[in-house]
C-alpha cells in the first residue's frame, strides 16, 4: 500500500501545479459550443507487452461542462450494512459540496438512487427522466452488466459473502428509501434508475465524459444499467472518482486486507479494465471549483 499511497500524493501534487508526471496524455474533446474547456487530471493503468504487469500512466482530458455529467451511484440514506451505511454517510457528506460547485459550472448532475424512485415521483428532475425522449443504443442495454471474466478477470476481493465487515454480520435486506439527505437535487438535475433513460438524457444533451462518485464500486458502479461496464460499451467516457466511492468487502475475507485496502484493490481493477480515475481534490482543481 505504501506505493500506492505515493503514486496518489504524487498524481494530487502534480495535477495541482497544472502538470503531469511522465508520460502525459493531452485528450481535447473536439464540440467548441460547450463552454469553456476546463482541466480533468485522471490515472489509468496499461498493461505491459507481454507480461501480467501494469504501468501507472497519467494524463489530463480537456472537457466542456455541457459535455460533463457527474452520475451518483445508489448513495442512498440506508444500507443493510451498518458499516456500509457510515461510510455512505461520511462519502455523501464530502461529495455534497463538490456536486454543487460543479452544478454552478454547468456540469449536469445525474442521480442514480435504485429502488426508490417512489420518493421522487413529483420531484421535476424525476420528470425530466420521464419526459425524455428514447434514443437507440448501438449495443443493447442490459438490466445488470455482470463481470466479464474474459476482460477483466476475478475482481480481487471476494464478495461472495455480501461484504458486510460488521461482526457480527448484518441481515441482508433493502431499507433505502431515498437518496442520502446531505446531497441536494436541485430541479435541474436528473433523477432515474434505468440505463436506458440515463442513457438517452446523455445522446440528448450532449454528454460524452460521465464522472462516477457513489457505492458499491464492486457492485452497482461497475454493474448497474447506469454503471461503467454499461456505459462504456455504449460508447461514453466514464471515469471513476477513487475517494467518493466504496467496496461492500468484508476482510474476513481474501485477500484478508483491511477494508481501505480492499476498496483500493478494486479501484485498481477499474483503473486495468474500465476507465481512468480521478480523485475530488484533482477533479475541483480541474473544474476550478
Amino acid at each position: 500500500m505504501r506505493d500506492r499511497t505515493e503514486s496518489r500524493r504524487r498524481f494530487l501534487a502534480a495535477s495541482a501545479a497544472g502538470c503531469l508526471l511522465g508520460g502525459v496524455a493531452v485528450l481535447r474533446a473536439d464540440d467548441e459550443q460547450a463552454g469553456d474547456p476546463l482541466l480533468l487530471p485522471f490515472r489509468f493503468q496499461e498493461r505491459l507487452p507481454d507480461s501480467d504487469e501494469y504501468s501507472e500512466k497519467f494524463g489530463v482530458v480537456k472537457i466542456r461542462p455541457r459535455e460533463t455529467a457527474i452520475l451518483i451511484c445508489d448513495m442512498w440514506n440506508q444500507h443493510w450494512c451498518k458499516s456500509a451505511t457510515r461510510r455512505c454517510g461520511e462519502l455523501a457528506e464530502k461529495m455534497a459540496p463538490l456536486i454543487d460547485k460543479a452544478r454552478g459550472k454547468g456540469v449536469h448532475i445525474v442521480h442514480c438512487p435504485s429502488s426508490t424512485l417512489d420518493h421522487y415521483k413529483d420531484h421535476p428532475a424525476r420528470k425530466r427522466a420521464l419526459a425524455v425522449p428514447p434514443a437507440e443504443p448501438p449495443v443493447p442495454i442490459a438490466g445488470w452488466c455482470s463481470l466479464e471474466e474474459e476482460k477483466e478477470g476475478k475482481l480481487p476481493i471476494d464478495d461472495s459473502d455480501g461484504g458486510c465487515d460488521c461482526q457480527p454480520q448484518c441481515k441482508q435486506g433493502s431499507p433505502w428509501t431515498r437518496q442520502h439527505p446531505a446531497i441536494t437535487i436541485a430541479e435541474e438535475d436528473f433523477i432515474s434508475d434505468d440505463g436506458k433513460q440515463v442513457y438517452s438524457y446523455f445522446v440528448q444533451q450532449g454528454i460524452k465524459h460521465v464522472i462516477y462518485v457513489g457505492v458499491h464500486t464492486n457492485m452497482c458502479v461497475l454493474g448497474r444499467s447506469f454503471g461503467i461496464r454499461q456505459m462504456s460499451k455504449l460508447g461514453l467516457k466514464p471515469y471513476l472518482v477513487a475517494d467518493l466511492t466504496d467496496t461492500m468487502y468484508n476482510p474476513r475475507m481474501a485477500p484478508y486486507v483491511p477494508h481501505d485496502e480492499g476498496t483500493q484493490l478494486v479501484i485498481s481493477h477499474v483503473e486495468r479494465h474500465w476507465c481512468p480515475t480521478t480523485t475530488s481534490g484533482t477533479l475541483a482543481a480541474g473544474l476550478r471549483l
